[in-house]
């Protein structure tokens, strides 16, 4: 099974969920979305897969820190988490064509 965490390492919820994974025997591919943002053609699919807007993945603290209007139009919002990861709610576990948000960290553990 192929299992992919978009990961913030100082990130408490992250770690849990990240660990939660590992506990199960799982290898996840780690990705340090800071480091390494996912596109805005990446953001679309992984937000069809968790079923939610881009308004539901984004962190209202930093998207107003970074000048981001959580009104605008789907497309320019995906856009704006796209160049802005740091807006961006974390952890996000993929497997099998589905996606979770890690908060709290055991929602992960019924696509596992």
């Amino acid at each position: 099974m192929s299992v992919t965490i978009y990961h913030n390492p100082k990130c408490s919820k992250s770690r849990e969920t990240l660990k939660l994974i590992e506990d199960k025997g799982l290898a996840p591919r780690v990705v340090e979305y800071l480091k390494t943002p996912p596109s805005a053609a990446e953001l679309t699919v992984i937000l069809r897969q968790l079923g939610l807007p881009a308004s539901g993945l984004l962190r209202k603290k930093e998207a107003a820190e970074a000048g981001i209007d959580p009104a605008l139009p789907e497309e320019a919002l995906i856009a704006a988490m796209a160049a802005h990861p740091a807006v961006i709610e974390r952890p996000i576990v993929v497997s099998g064509g589905q996606a979770r948000l890690g908060r709290p960290p055991e929602q992960v553990l019924e696509i596992l």
